[in-house]
């Protein structure tokens, strides 16, 4: 957990080589035009960068959470938005391996893995964010089919998946009246609303999903009828892990630029790093870093021990991403007001940053959690 295997730094090399070959001639151009580019998400796949915890008999790596924790540091460092499109894309697989048929994982795990489909998760609606087990969409049975209604709001990949996992309700009110359901990116019903114009992340399309009459074979279904909630809280504990990987990534290539520039910036004759306001900033990012991605590299180890890590996955979001958007706010400042001109990367580092504390449960949230898990266990004590 200290220090990475041969094998894992071999997969951290293989991630960093696919990343600047494939996603960084074009990061800037897709930040600034809004762009998508779904032959960089397969060229990404092809690289085997797509199933790396998938098990080996589905078409992944069958690797574990931290070997995929390293794989998404080094696509972040590149561009956020991608590695934002690869832990995505992992939500719909952790939910199939772990509660999927063999039939529904025949049909999707293996084209997911590879980068040959493009999955996305529906959870989030105009009126249920934080609140998910409030949800509205509605899954009705119709003989051998359901029949879905309802908006969905803040979905990664909206409009470009081949297929959304979606939550929906089936039965009454709370977790237990919810299902899961596969829904294929071509089912009638199924249309798209507006994209969301954002501050940041803007090479990952964020649009409205919207289900009128979308018929659904009752295979579809992921679990039984109340198993949606579990489907997912338990991909969000998993994508808590990946978006603090992601987190950990971004932070460090804006510490590595500011580092850089602060070793070539003269004034009054002397590097900028040896002013000491400059010196102990760079000190305290890097602090933040190391810190950051440790309590990443113990979740993902938790997770991977089959051991409790709901708790330190929280954790791990929550000080990842605050770490994100100070190292990147504070990179900003060290190129000065050339740090916030587009000519540099930094900016785009803090844009991106911001919705991290946002994404797989607000750090609101994630503070919640953890403040139970610290009831239980002093309330045991």
């Amino acid at each position: 957990m200290f220090v990475l295997s041969d094998e894992q730094k071999a997969l951290a090399d293989a991630a960093r080589a696919a990343s600047l070959a494939h996603v960084a001639p074009t990061a800037r151009e897709d930040d600034e035009r809004e762009l998508f580019r779904k032959d960089i998400f397969r060229a990404l796949g092809e690289a085997g960068l797509c199933g790396v915890p998938t098990p080996e008999a589905w078409g992944g790596l069958g690797l574990g959470y931290l070997d995929y924790a390293v794989v998404l540091e080094e696509i972040a460092k590149v561009s956020a938005s991608y590695a934002v499109t690869v832990a995505v894309n992992g939500l719909p697989q952790v939910i199939l391996s772990q509660l999927g048929t063999d039939a529904q994982r025949a049909e999707w795990l293996p084209r997911l893995a590879a980068g040959e489909a493009l999955g996305a998760f529906a959870l989030s609606e105009p009126s249920s964010g934080s609140d998910a087990a409030s949800l509205r969409a509605t899954a009705v049975r119709d003989g051998d089919h359901y029949v879905l209604n309802g908006t969905k709001f803040w979905i990664t990949h909206g409009g470009y998946a081949d297929v959304y996992v979606v939550m929906a309700r089936t039965g009454g009110p709370g977790p237990k009246g919810i299902g899961a359901f596969l829904v294929a990116g071509d089912t009638p019903g199924l249309s798209f609303g507006k994209k969301e114009e954002k501050m940041g992340m803007r090479a990952s399309p964020t649009v409205e999903v919207v289900l009128e009459n979308a018929r659904v074979h009752a295979s579809q279904l992921i679990g039984g009828e109340s198993e949606g909630f579990r489907c997912a809280m338990s991909a969000l504990d998993s994508g808590r892990i990946t978006i603090g990987a992601t987190s950990v990534g971004l932070a460090q290539a804006a510490l590595d630029a500011a580092g850089a520039y602060a070793c070539q910036r003269k004034q009054f004759d002397t590097q900028i790093i040896d002013f000491q306001g400059v010196g102990f900033m760079l000190a305290d990012m890097a602090c933040r870093v190391e810190t950051a991605r440790l309590l990443v590299h113990k979740a993902a180890w938790l997770r991977d021990q089959k051991l409790p890590y709901s708790h330190v996955a929280a954790m791990a979001k929550c000080v990842a991403t605050d770490a994100a958007m100070s190292v990147t706010t504070d990179a900003v400042q060290v190129f000065g007001g050339y740090g916030y001109t587009r000519e540099y990367p930094v900016e785009r580092y803090m844009r991106d940053a911001k919705v991290m504390q946002i994404v797989e449960g607000t750090n609101q949230v994630q503070r919640v959690v953890i403040a139970r898990h610290l009831k239980r266990h002093y309330g045991e004590a």
